[in-house]
């Protein structure tokens, strides 16, 4: 059996990672390929039909397909089999995620409460809790919510007001609250929530729907997702068993953060299901519609448009399974049966808390991007309800605010990464600081005959990361820990950041193809990470600029723009051409393919 390797969190900044070490859609297994036949045939022939009864919010209906999901073992890929569950991998996970988004609104309620509705139960519930609660949820008889959100608390989740006081007989939390903006909550049977107990000691909670003192708002009327079910609940001295007291009192904040940041790398997985049936539609309108006396398709800024839509969409896809392999890995080693499993998991998940927010920002505006580009390509059409890509464009928009905004996940990527430095868990900052020193003295890129498929594409990667750690480095020396105040800053790091672990993705993922499949069958992995990695170091070097403009001023800032100038320097390649070869192949089968 051959070990795997488990990285540390945010290592690959510092590091050079190997092909062999990342997870790739082409190391499914036999089981996941069936979870993805069985699931794709399932959303066709038994939602798909229904699409518009459920966006008329049909409950009854939403329950029975929830059923029938749980009979094929969907609802239960997190859960360990002596609770009912199927106990599969991250990746199976994954898969379901990026599947069942296929169905719109109620796609978003399958994954609502496999996720954030069922995972903290499943990560840290006690035994008793996970007996009684457990089978029901892997089944559907009985469907989960999340209820975090407060009217005065969203981002910040720590300044909730929702109280919790411990009855006289010391039986029961009576819980004091308003939660908003809960999914599922119009026909939830368990909801997990959240209330400070003495007033400062944030705790985790397991309702029931028939709880006393427990009452529920009206169906919000949302842009998108109108089949999903999004209402308010009120809790009025909810009595609350002391049992249903979810891990530890007053640690009710690992329970949350670490449940959204499994939620955030699998909304990406859902981001790139959903960008492949917006890139599908569109793509088949194109060789349908005739202008000009040929087919759209063959115009060359629609190429371009399909080109850049797949290329980013590859890059998501690489990093989100990439992902969920570094997740795997260190899950293996989680004892699940041990009391202190709740803190293992804890550990386990945070461990890879950047890599899960950017999936998250990233993969968002990835299909945020396609989506719209969708409707352009179908123009007036894409702006009517008769097509599919007028509800992908509503349904899309709220995948940048779930699991914490776009904004605040930029903010964590950097924050956290610099947290992880000041505990010496990463060598971050001795390893910026020695990149300080060497890159005044580096020369720009070029290619050169020596670098075999990709290899030039694999030194810009390094060189991206360079650039990186020496503003990270510029940024913690000027500011220290007033850093985290400037958020302009914070999120322009972050955008390089996300470029890095996306065209690494992406680079490895074709490394990987190339040694097992050869060159010819990676033709398009090569040039869509030729593509991407071109026009990442553009970005990168305007993010960079804006950076030091910010930092330094009159000679210092002429001094390290030239430097920048000189390290980001490459040689660019024939991005034209390449949009063009990257378009015919995915016209050809008319869909996305890599």
């Amino acid at each position: 059996m051959v070990e795997k390797t488990i990285r540390k969190g945010s290592s690959f900044f510092m590091e050079e990672v190997p092909a062999g070490d990342v997870f790739t859609p082409e190391d499914f297994s036999e089981e996941h390929l069936m979870i993805i036949k069985t699931l794709e045939s399932f959303i066709k022939n038994e939602v798909v039909p229904h699409i518009d009864a459920l966006e008329h919010k049909d409950w009854d209906l939403t329950r029975r397909l929830m059923l029938q999901a749980g009979e094929l073992g969907f609802l239960g890929v997190d859960i360990e089999e002596e609770y009912g569950g199927s106990e599969l991998d991250h990746i199976a996970s994954l898969l379901v995620c990026e599947y069942s988004a296929l169905s719109g609104s109620w796609g978003l309620g399958l994954n609502d409460h496999t996720g954030i509705g069922s995972m903290p139960l499943v990560f840290f519930g006690n035994k008793a809790q996970k007996e009684k609660y457990l089978p029901a949820l892997a089944t559907g008889e009985k469907l989960g919510a999340y209820a975090l959100t407060e009217p005065g608390a969203g981002t910040d989740a720590m300044s909730i007001q929702t109280t919790a006081v411990l009855s006289p007989d010391g039986k029961y939390y009576m819980l004091s609250g308003t939660k908003q903006y809960v999914t599922n909550g119009g026909f939830a049977d368990v909801i997990f929530t959240y209330a400070k107990i003495d007033g400062d000691k944030m705790t985790a909670f397991i309702l029931e729907r028939d709880f006393e003192g427990i009452s529920f708002g009206a169906e919000e009327k949302k842009m998108g997702l109108r089949g999903s079910s999004t209402c308010s609940i009120f809790l009025d001295g909810a009595k609350v068993p002391v049992e249903n007291v979810l891990y530890e009192i007053g640690r009710g904040h690992i329970v949350a953060f670490n449940i959204l940041n499994l939620g955030r790398f699998k909304l990406g997985a859902g981001s790139v299901g959903v960008a492949k049936l917006a890139m599908e539609s569109s793509v088949g309108y194109s060789k349908e519609r005739v202008q000009f006396g040929k087919p759209i398709c063959q115009f060359g800024l629609i190429k371009h448009k399909i080109a850049e839509m797949a290329t980013r969409l590859y890059m998501a896809e690489s990093m989100v399974y990439r992902t969920g392999g570094l997740i795997d890995n260190i899950f293996a080693t989680v004892d699940r049966t041990a009391e202190d499993s709740g803190r293992q998991s804890a550990n386990s998940i945070f461990e890879y808390v950047v890599e899960c927010s950017i999936n998250k920002v990233y993969c968002s505006e990835m299909l945020d991007y396609v989506a719209d580009e969708a409707v352009q390509i179908y123009g007036g059409y894409g702006y009517c309800e008769d097509y599919p890509v007028e509800r992908i464009y509503r349904d899309n928009r709220i995948f940048r605010i779930f699991e914490g905004t776009n904004e605040i996940n930029r903010l964590l990527i950097i924050g956290q990464l610099m947290r992880k430095a000041l505990k010496n868990e990463i060598p971050l900052l001795p390893v910026a600081e020695k990149v300080r020193e060497e890159v005044p003295a580096m020369e720009p890129l070029s290619p050169s005959s020596g670098d075999g498929p990709l290899g030039y594409q694999r030194r810009l990667v390094e060189r991206a990361k360079k650039i990186f750690l020496f503003l990270c480095g510029g940024a913690a020396q000027k500011y220290g820990m007033a850093l985290e105040e400037e958020q302009e800053i914070l999120g322009l790091l972050s955008d390089i950041a996300q470029e890095i672990y996306a065209v690494e993705s992406g680079l490895l993922r074709a490394l990987k193809s190339i040694e097992s499949s050869g060159e010819q069958r990676s033709r398009m992995k090569i040039d869509m990470v030729r593509l991407y990695s071109n026009d990442a170091m553009v970005r990168i070097r305007g993010y960079a600029r804006q950076i030091l403009a910010a930092m330094e001023t009159g000679d210092a800032l002429d001094s390290q723009l030239m430097t920048l100038r000189k390290v980001s320097q490459f040689t660019p390649i024939n991005g034209v051409q390449l949009r063009r070869d990257i378009a015919d192949g995915i016209i050809e089968v008319g869909r996305y393919t890599c």
